[in-house]
């Protein structure tokens, strides 16, 4: 008996005049063949969509590797792993499968399993070159986090910010671009210079750039996990999500909306850096604006202000690149120490991530988190981090492979305890830019227009007012940047291969 979907796939090729094939592999292929062309389209939700279909009617290998594929294009590594091990549940020696996973695995920082991964590759096609590739750099990974952990000494005596020497510097005469003068304190003539400098793709003197980072570093310091936040009656704040490197949309944010000022408050909620190639001039920028406005400017951690991440997409390439290697070293210390959410008059609460696996998650629980570190696997600061929410109720596994998903009810239930009106996330791409779910209490954005040029959306931020916290959404499209791609810092070589 035919199922409902090959019913409704059968009437649909009656319409368009194309002979059903009878069989439920030949249907499948039908769906199959829809989907590889909207994953060509870069439409991954429809290609997610069309590889279900087909799996419904006749689950193969290919299917489910083509599906993790799809998954992986829109960073839901779990998922992926979860059809890559299925791919192989049906055919253990298909090629591609092992690919998808050690994708996965690379991508959740499971460097080993994924050599395993590409080291069955390699000894299955010794002739593939693009095997041997990814085999090498993932050997490279493993063997120094071997390294780093055989010489790993006590956090006091390892930080980067000790070790910089800022009067072996010099400003040679040809530099053109603004100056930190006197007391070497950030002034707003300083970001007005430094804005149009970076615009036109010149590069702040490696100087200044450090004494942009050390002074973030020691301000960071002085901040709590949770930052509280006061908006006086009638003043607006503005909120903004994901950057990801895209500074020419970031310039835009502030065309559209103003420059930050006293005045004129933001909050960037994380991802600041990776995927989008501008991201040094991203993050000097944010950095600048703190230390400018430190009671009016605010900055809170992302899942991609990482080490992982940034060796994966980008960030890493860009600041060794552009700058130096100790500069990295000096940015992941900075990162472990920014904050992790913000709440707003007492009534919104403010997180890059979601929510909790625990419905007991009080404020005063984030509070006590000791944030100073890389991102754990679980716990409260991962959640924070990394989870999504979901339309059902309860819980379930994050598409992500860390973290959660989480339902309207746990929404409600967390609101309660805390007596908070809703929360304010970002972390997903969303195709206006912004979201409202969970009855409105829960509220995706996400500002990074056109994400990776591939994805179309359009770039949002909230504003609301200190009386009336009732967000009021800004949607624009991706303005025009320089011939450089995203993700060209990236190690692509040990990135999602396409085979």
């Amino acid at each position: 008996m035919a199922t409902s979907i090959e019913n409704e796939l059968t009437q649909k090729l009656e319409v368009s005049n194309i002979q059903p094939k009878s069989s439920g592999k030949d249907t499948a292929d039908v769906i199959k063949n829809q989907a590889n062309e909207a994953f060509k389209n870069c439409d991954y939700e429809k290609a997610i969509e069309l590889y279900t279909k087909a799996i419904e009617v006749h689950p193969d290998a290919v299917l489910y590797s083509n599906r993790s594929f799809a998954y992986l294009r829109r960073e839901w590594y779990g998922y992926a792993l979860i059809d890559a091990k299925k791919a192989l549940e049906y055919d253990p020696k298909y090629i591609k499968a092992y690919y998808r996973r050690a994708s996965a695995y690379m991508a959740l920082g499971k460097y080993s399993s994924a050599l395993s991964d590409y080291e069955y590759v390699t000894k299955a096609c010794p002739n593939d070159k693009d095997a041997k590739l990814k085999y090498d750099e993932c050997k490279k990974i493993v063997t120094r986090i071997r390294f780093e952990k055989a010489i790993a000494v006590d956090e006091s005596t390892k930080s980067v910010a000790n070790q910089i020497d800022l009067d072996s510097m010099t400003i040679e005469s040809d530099y053109d671009g603004p100056h930190l003068e006197g007391d070497i304190r950030v002034t707003k003539a300083f970001m007005e210079a430094l804005l149009p400098y970076f615009e036109k793709e010149k590069k702040l003197h490696k100087k200044y750039a450090y004494q942009i980072v050390l002074q973030i570093l020691s301000l960071f310091k002085s901040l709590p996990t949770l930052i509280d936040i006061t908006v006086p009656s009638k003043h607006k704040f503005t909120i903004c999500g994901d950057i990801h490197g895209q500074f020419y949309d970031l310039l835009n944010i502030f065309k559209l909306n103003g420059l930050p000022s006293e005045k004129n408050p933001y909050l960037f909620n994380g991802d600041f850096v990776d995927r989008g190639s501008f991201s040094m001039e991203c993050i000097l920028t944010l950095f600048g604006f703190k230390l400018l406005y430190p009671n009016h400017f605010f900055l809170a951690r992302g899942n991609h202000e990482s080490i992982t991440m940034n060796q994966m997409y980008g960030f890493e390439g860009e600041v060794k690149a552009k700058y130096t290697v100790q500069m990295f070293q000096l940015f992941t210390e900075v990162f472990n120490y920014l904050p992790l959410c913000h709440c707003i008059n007492n009534k919104v609460l403010i997180m890059h991530g979601g929510l909790f696996s625990k419905d007991d998650v009080t404020l005063k629980d984030i509070r006590a988190v000791d944030r100073v570190r890389q991102p754990p696997e679980d716990g409260i600061m991962s959640e924070l981090l990394w989870s999504d929410p979901q339309p059902q109720y309860g819980r379930s596994e994050s598409k992500r492979g860390v973290g959660l998903q989480f339902g309207p009810d746990v929404t409600e239930r967390f609101l309660k305890l805390n007596n908070l009106e809703y929360i304010v996330r970002s972390h997903e791409v969303k195709q206006e830019g912004y979201e409202l779910a969970h009855n409105n209490k829960c509220i995706t954005i996400f500002s990074a227009p056109n994400y990776c040029d591939t994805m179309g959306n359009k770039g949002a931020f909230i504003t609301i007012t200190g009386d009336d916290v009732t967000p009021k959404f800004t949607s624009y499209a991706a303005v025009p940047h320089p011939a450089v791609r995203p993700m060209m810092y990236a190690n692509q070589s040990s990135l999602f291969g396409l085979m």
